[in-house]
């Protein structure tokens, strides 16, 4: 891979970044706070491209006496000159081969754009549901909407008094486990996707006839008391008393980001 080729291969990289970045499909990868960290480093990709092409092309020309010589320097004739290409090819090492693998993640994210996580990887991790260090005031509205993280750790944790007599309004993905048990799930994330772990809720109650794994809910309901225990690590999974529920499209961002808040 020439210098020429490297230029080729970060100005895409570059253009990517700055693509994904800018049209929301970068949280299928990173947090929404870390939007202004990927915009600038697409922009550096694409700087960095550039530099390299002037650069090359500026080299191109001194060596071929149409450009200024640099400082300090006479243009070699005859003899020298061939004894010092010879020596400059002598010296000069090719790139390896295996670079050009640097092409494969380019291409990937150019054209595979993988789904958010889902019940698949829910039901195959354990709970990531932690006690907060406190809880917001609840909204005067009715029902009350919460983000899954939110409903879980105040019924799991002690603050249930707050949920009593308070109807909610909770959207997630639907999983199923073995048994045909169905958890609503929020994927919660710190920093990318390759950390998220999911924090899930027991549903009972009135179910739809037709539960369908991964797909988007928007259940409104009322606290129930109690916990289970989830299989993987043991941690809490609160209930949630299903009163209604309709189905939804995937939200713009599909993770959670307010349990480590």
């Amino acid at each position: 891979m020439n210098r020429q080729a490297q230029a080729a291969v970060m100005f895409l990289l570059g253009a990517a970044l700055l693509h994904a970045g800018t049209t929301g499909l970068y949280l299928r990868y990173v947090k929404a706070g870390l939007q202004p960290l990927l915009l600038a480093s697409g922009a550096v990709l694409i700087a960095a491209a550039v530099a390299t092409v002037w650069y090359e092309r500026r080299h191109a020309r001194a060596a071929h006496g149409t450009g200024p010589a640099a400082p300090g320097t006479e243009k070699a004739t005859g003899e020298g000159a061939g004894e010092g290409a010879e020596e400059a090819h002598a010296h000069s090492h090719p790139e390896p081969r295996i670079s050009w693998l640097l092409v494969l993640p380019l291409l990937s994210l150019i054209l595979v754009a993988p789904p958010a996580l889902g019940s698949y990887s829910a039901l195959r991790s354990g709970t990531a549901l932690k006690q907060p260090y406190g809880y917001g005031k609840l909204p005067t509205s009715d029902p009350v909407p919460l983000s899954v993280v939110d409903y879980a750790s105040r019924a799991a944790y002690g603050h249930a008094g707050s949920l009593h007599g308070r109807p909610v309004r909770v959207t997630g993905f639907l999983a199923l486990d073995r048994g045909g048990a169905p958890y609503l799930v929020r994927m919660a994330l710190n920093c990318c996707a390759a950390d998220a772990q999911p924090v899930k809720i027991a549903l009972t109650g009135e179910l739809p006839p037709v539960l369908r794994p991964d797909a988007w809910l928007e259940v409104t309901g009322t606290y129930r008391p109690g916990l289970m225990r989830d299989p993987v690590n043991n941690g809490p999974i609160p209930y949630l008393k299903v009163v209604s529920a309709r189905p939804v499209p995937t939200p713009h961002d599909p993770y959670d980001e307010t349990w480590n808040n």
